[in-house]
């Protein structure tokens, strides 16, 4: 795909649209100039990737009144290209914090703030990333006919000069391999860390509760220490609580002190930590709230006001919010974040992060405000909560491109548990999203509950996320057995290696017009590698689709049986699978043994997880299992089956090809088969 031109218009305060003439072209250079103005859009390639950029300046009078660039979108590119791609997924803001995918033929129905484009090309496949840069963000949007449209802005108005990146560009063999290096080339372009190069905290391998779902922000100590009797009752083995909203002392919209509500939790946090941690077994605990604060800020002449009035910058409409400088900013979350940990707080989950450009629009550049208020956040999350910090509400792109360091971000909109069609929405938006947004970040696929008519599909979902996994059910309404097949009996968390994404044959296609959505993923099998497939069924009628290794990505090439984790039983790559209307199933890439196939843990949707080691000989085999439970493998039945060293042969069961047994054991367990 090669860009043949490209067409500049800007947007002034006072003469409104400019197009500005293209006065010279030539290979990956076009100058524009007109009244007062002129621009120059520059294409440098290297290898299979092309990164544009921008430099635009307009003639100012040294006194004289001036007619500079209006405040939203002042610049416009149009961009021909020699053929346009067969078929596009665009990942687009639809609010002003979260993506979700379009799936379109033609630049023309681009949705508006479109801000990672996977094109389907005549010779494989290319994708397309606006930039955020220093000040200006670039996004892609609908326009003419055939052409694709680019809009930039800071959300501040009297610019007169714009040197910016505009995008990148990146052709491949798969989408998957275009978006890393996309990704990669930022990573090192800018200094900042992949996602294997952020760190994933210790705290999210375990199970966890937050309380949103659950009381919303009619939150308080009686109801927080009723729900962890109910999951130490039940043994539901949660490790970690998140306080959500309403545990915060405001004002309508607004915070007026740094420390719990009285009448929520008269007594603080401290004294019902310290007996939830002795009592019920939970580890870690954290708190809500919004990157100002609250979502109006903090309250102007409140006690917080007056303690942090060092630390707070005011905004033209009054809102006053942590300081939108490193320094400054910092001062602000040091002293909030040392409060909370000297009430036993050991983390945070930030919301609103997508805010800034609302907050600080014609007073400071939207990149610029959100790169240093970033930067103050998490100087002081690394600073008194070991970083052990949720990003929320923070997809917008000067957001993910603004992040020195911290790993863990919201993937999608929330889990609505009373929207009957809200799961399919859910699982468009995470599955999608990770194309690009698991560049860069841990993906956290939201809570769900466990007593709901879409636990299992959520359940299944969350198995296969990659990220961590908590729930959010009422006081007295989890159920168990809804959560045993995502842990380990100590709460660990059966976690996959990256975060799930659609399979090859799914990307350009909108799931619910036809077909099954294949999401998938992999992780370790011993010292192998295994594969997962979560199918559901979106489109509100009966549907048909094959698996093969293929469906997943970077599973490497190997022998794999596929066993179907809810029928248990094999399929064969290539069988045709139907399910129902709203239908799920889920299936297993095992890779094959000399004389068996392990599947691990046959009672966890991971199975193979499970698996710490398998070593084989030519007659026998010996599998160092993570955890007690069913142990299932596929093919010969073995003479004789040891489980930490006693003979257990006669307990095997076997149907339809696959051999389980009960290890009666907790914590690790040896299993040596033989032949």
């Amino acid at each position: 795909m090669k860009i043949t031109a490209m067409t500049l218009t800007i947007t002034r305060q006072k003469q409104g649209e400019q197009v500005l003439s293209c006065e010279k072209s030539e290979e990956g250079r076009w100058e524009f100039s007109g009244e007062k103005a002129t621009g120059c859009i520059t294409l440098e390639k290297n290898g299979n990737m092309w990164a544009a950029s921008l430099h635009l300046e307009l003639e100012n009078e040294a006194f004289r009144e001036n007619d500079n660039l209006a405040c939203t979108w002042p610049v416009k590119i149009e961009m021909v290209v020699d053929q346009l791609p067969q078929r596009m997924t665009a990942m687009y803001l639809h609010r002003d914090w979260w993506t979700r995918p379009a799936f379109l033929t033609r630049p023309e129905e681009m949705p508006e703030r479109t801000q990672f484009l996977a094109m389907e090309t005549q010779t494989g496949t290319a994708c397309l990333l606006p930039l955020a840069g220093k000040e200006a963000k670039t996004v892609l949007g609908p326009g003419r006919e055939g052409v694709f449209t680019l809009r930039l802005s800071a959300y501040r108005g009297g610019y007169r000069k714009i040197e910016e990146p505009l995008f990148l560009l990146a052709e491949g063999e798969n989408v998957y391999n275009c978006a890393h290096e996309l990704f990669r080339s930022i990573s090192e372009g800018r200094h900042l860390p992949l996602r294997k190069g952020r760190r994933y905290p210790e705290m999210f391998e375990y199970l966890g509760w937050c309380s949103w779902d659950a009381f919303y922000t009619d939150i308080s100590e009686e109801k927080v220490r009723a729900k962890a009797a109910e999951l130490a009752e039940k043994q539901v083995p949660v490790r970690w609580f998140l306080m959500d909203d309403g545990w915060l002392s405001v004002h309508g919209q607004q915070l007026y002190d740094l420390m719990p509500e009285v009448k929520k939790f008269p007594n603080g946090f401290a004294p019902m930590i310290q007996d939830l941690r002795r009592e019920d077994g939970i580890r870690w605990f954290g708190v809500w709230h919004a990157l100002g604060s609250y979502w109006g800020g903090v309250e102007p002449g409140s006690k917080a006001a007056l303690e942090e009035k060092d630390h707070l910058y005011k905004t033209a409409s009054g809102k006053l919010l942590p300081y939108p400088c490193a320094e400054k900013g910092y001062g602000f979350f040091r002293d909030w974040y040392e409060q909370l940990r000297a009430q036993g707080i050991d983390f945070v989950k930030v919301d609103g992060q997508s805010a800034i450009k609302n907050y600080y629009e014609n007073e400071i550049p939207v990149c610029e405000a959100a790169r240093k208020t970033h930067e103050a956040l998490e100087g002081a999350a690394a600073a008194y909560m070991d970083g052990r910090l949720i990003n929320c509400m923070g997809m917008a792109m000067e957001n993910i491109l603004g992040r020195p360091a911290s790993g863990m971000s919201r993937n999608s909109d929330d889990f609505v548990p009373d929207n009957p069609t809200g799961f399919a929405e859910h699982l468009l938006q995470n599955s999608y999203n990770a194309l690009y947004h698991n560049e860069f970040y841990h993906c956290d696929w939201d809570m769900f509950w466990t007593a709901h008519p879409d636990a299992e599909k959520h359940g299944i979902l969350r198995a296969v996320s990659g990220g961590p996994i908590y729930f959010s059910d009422r006081i007295g309404e989890t159920a168990p057995d809804s959560v045993k097949p995502l842990v380990y009996g100590d709460g660990r968390i059966l976690r996959l290696e990256r975060a799930a994404m659609p399979a090859p044959d799914c990307l350009f296609a909108d799931p619910l017009a036809g077909g099954l959505l294949k999401v998938t993923n992999l992780g370790a099998c011993g010292d192998k590698k295994a594969g997962a497939v979560a199918v559901y069924n979106l489109c509100g009628k009966e549907a048909e689709t094959t698996l093969s290794a293929k469906d997943i990505h970077d599973l490497p090439a190997g022998e794999y049986e596929i066993y179907d984790w809810k029928n248990r039983r094999t399929i064969s790559e290539g069988e045709r699978l139907s399910l129902p209307a709203d239908g799920c199933g889920l299936y297993l890439f095992l890779p094959v043994g000399k004389a068996v196939t392990p599947v691990g843990l046959v009672d966890k949707y991971s199975s193979f997880h499970a698996l710490e080691t398998v070593a084989e000989t030519d007659h026998s085999l010996t599998a160092v299992v993570k955890d007690g439970g069913e142990f299932g493998f596929l093919g010969q039945r073995p003479t004789r089956i040891l489980v930490n060293g006693e003979d257990r042969t006669g307990e095997l069961q076997e149907k339809n090809g696959l051999w389980t047994l009960q290890t009666h054991t907790t914590g690790k367990t040896v299993l040596l088969l033989e032949w």
